[in-house]
C-alpha cells in the first residue's frame, strides 16, 4: 500500500507510524522539496532552507514532531517549531514567513492513539500526488548529510499564534459584538487559540472541550460528536455553537435550538453573503459529489453555480485553484476560503459564519433556512468487486431506473471504496423512508451483480 493517503501519512503511533519513519520521512522531504528554482536560488545566496513544524496535542505528537525536526535539521533545514497549533495555522505561517515548506503532525478527527504527518509546500499548499510519490521514493535514497555549520538549527517560533490570530481578525467583514457562542475545541489543537480569537472578535464565549491532556482529543467532543455542544448551547442560551475537529481544519455548527448546521449549509450561507459583497469569484461554489441536493437547489435559485469534484478537500482545492474560485468545501465542514487560506480552516469558517449573523442581524437558523436539506441515506455494500461498479450493465440499469423514478426530487450516487472491497450506495430523496427504500434496492443489486 502507498505510504501517503488522502491527507498525508496516518496510522497508529508507534505502530506503523514510528519515530524512525517520521525522521526518515522528514529527510526525504528535505531532499525532494529542497529542489527547484527558489530553493536553489536560496542555496546559491548562502541561505539554508526553512520549514515550519506544528502539531496537535496528542501525546505521541511530542516524539513524532521531535523526530521530524531532527530529520529536517540533520538535512540542513532550519526549523521554526510552532508547538501546538491548528493545521490551517501551520499552512498560513508557511506562506506568511515565506518558508520553503512545513510539516503538521496530526491525525485530525482520529482517536488519540493515531497520529499523522501532513506536508505542505511553499505557500502553505498541500502536495500533489506526484510530489508525494517522489518523497516516498526518496525514503530509500541517499539523504542530505551536511556537517559542521551546514546542519540546520531548531528554534521556537515565538510569535506563531499571534501572527495567526491577527490574520484571522483582519479577514472579518464584521465584528461579532453581541453574539454568544459556545466553542467545542475537541480537546485539540484549537483549545488555546480559538477562544482567544473569538473573544478578540467581540463575541461572548463559552468553552467546552478545551482541556487537552494528550489522550482525550476527539473523545466524545468536537465536530464528530455534536450532542454535547448542542445541549450546552440550549442550556446557556447561546446564539450559536461552533465545533472544531482535532486539528481545527473543520467547522460544524448548531443553532440556538441545538439543531446541526452542516458544511453544506455553512457553504450556502457564506456563498450567498460573498456574492452579495462581490467576493464570490465567478459566482461559483466548489463542492464534492457528496454535497446535498438541497445545496445545488439553493445555489441555483440564487444564481450561483456549483462545480463538483471527487470526495476530499484536496480535490476541492485543486478545482478552486484551476478556476480561481474563492469558496469551496465539503459537507463534513472542511470549508476553504481561498482569499484568506490555502486549506480548510475551522476558525476562519466559524468567524465568518458568525460575522454574517452579526452583519445581517439574523439568527443562524434563519440564515440556514435558505437551504432545504434532503434526507440522505448511505449503505455500505461490503464483499463486492468495487472495480466493476462503474462498468456492470445490471448495476447501471438499476441506477438509471431509480434515478428516473426519483426525477428532480432525488439523486443517486455509487462510490467504490478506495481501500476496501466495498461500494457505497447513496440516495437522496424527499423523505428518509423513500431514500432508504431506494438505497436498499440498489444495494441488493450491487450485492448480487458484483459478488466476489
Amino acid at each position: 500500500m502507498p505510504l501517503f493517503g488522502t491527507d498525508g501519512v496516518r496510522g497508529l503511533a508507534n505502530g506503523p507510524l514510528t519515530a524512525d519513519l517520521a525522521l526518515t520521512l522528514a529527510q526525504a522531504t528535505a531532499v525532494v522539496l529542497g529542489q527547484g528554482r527558489t530553493a536553489e536560488a536560496r542555496k546559491a545566496a548562502g541561505k539554508r532552507l526553512t520549514a515550519v513544524v506544528a502539531r496537535d496535542p496528542r501525546v505521541s505528537g511530542e516524539f513524532l514532531a521531535a523526530a521530524v525536526c531532527a530529520g529536517l535539521a540533520s538535512s540542513g533545514v532550519d526549523v521554526l517549531e510552532a508547538g501546538v497549533l491548528p493545521t490551517p495555522a501551520a499552512a498560513y505561517l508557511i506562506a506568511d514567513i515565506d518558508a520553503d515548506f512545513g510539516v503538521m503532525v496530526s491525525a485530525s478527527h482520529n482517536p488519540a492513539p493515531d497520529n499523522g504527518i501532513k506536508i505542505f509546500a511553499r505557500g502553505g499548499v498541500k502536495l500533489p500526488d506526484e510530489v508525494e510519490q517522489r518523497i516516498e521514493a526518496a525514503l530509500s535514497a541517499p539523504k542530505l548529510q551536511p556537517t559542521g555549520a551546514g546542519v540546520g538549527r531548531i528554534r521556537r517560533f515565538a510569535d506563531a499564534e499571534d501572527r495567526y490570530v491577527v490574520h484571522l481578525l483582519a479577514s472579518l467583514p464584521h465584528r461579532l459584538d453581541g453574539l454568544h457562542v459556545v466553542l467545542d475545541c475537541a480537546h485539540g489543537a484549537a483549545s488555546g487559540v480559538s477562544p482567544e480569537t473569538f473573544r478578540d472578535a467581540g463575541a461572548r464565549v463559552t468553552v467546552i472541550g478545551a482541556d487537552p491532556d494528550g489522550l482525550n482529543i476527539n473523545d466524545g467532543v468536537g465536530s464528530t460528536h455534536l450532542d454535547s455542544l448542542a445541549s450546552h448551547v440550549v442550556r446557556v442560551g447561546a446564539d450559536v455553537g461552533i465545533a472544531h475537529d482535532g486539528d481545527a481544519d473543520r467547522c460544524l455548527a448548531v443553532d440556538a435550538r441545538g439543531r446541526i448546521v452542516d458544511g453544506d449549509q455553512i457553504m450556502a450561507i457564506l456563498a450567498v453573503s460573498m456574492k452579495e459583497r462581490g467576493h464570490l469569484v465567478g459566482d461559483t461554489l466548489v463542492a464534492t459529489v457528496m454535497s446535498n441536493l438541497g445545496l445545488h437547489r439553493a445555489m441555483s435559485d440564487r444564481g450561483i453555480t456549483v462545480e463538483q469534484t471527487g470526495v476530499g478537500d484536496r480535490y476541492v482545492l485543486e478545482r478552486m485553484n484551476e478556476g480561481g474560485f474563492s469558496l469551496g468545501g465539503e459537507q463534513s465542514g472542511h470549508v476553504i476560503m481561498s482569499e484568506y487560506a490555502t486549506t480548510g480552516d475551522g476558525l476562519l469558517t466559524g468567524l465568518h459564519l458568525m460575522s454574517e449573523m452579526a452583519r445581517t442581524g439574523r439568527s443562524l437558523a434563519d440564515l440556514a433556512s435558505i437551504m432545504t436539506v434532503y434526507p440522505q441515506v448511505l449503505v455500505n455494500v461490503r464483499g463486492v468487486d468495487r472495480t466493476r461498479a462503474s462498468s456492470d450493465a445490471g448495476v447501471a440499469a438499476a441506477v438509471a431506473e431509480v434515478s428516473a423514478e426519483l426525477g428532480d426530487s432525488g439523486r443517486v450516487l455509487l462510490r467504490p471504496s478506495g481501500t476496501e472491497e466495498m461500494v457505497r450506495v447513496m440516495v437522496e430523496a424527499a423523505s428518509a423512508d423513500i431514500a432508504q427504500d431506494y438505497a436498499d434496492r440498489l444495494a441488493d443489486v450491487v450485492r448480487e451483480r458484483l459478488a466476489l
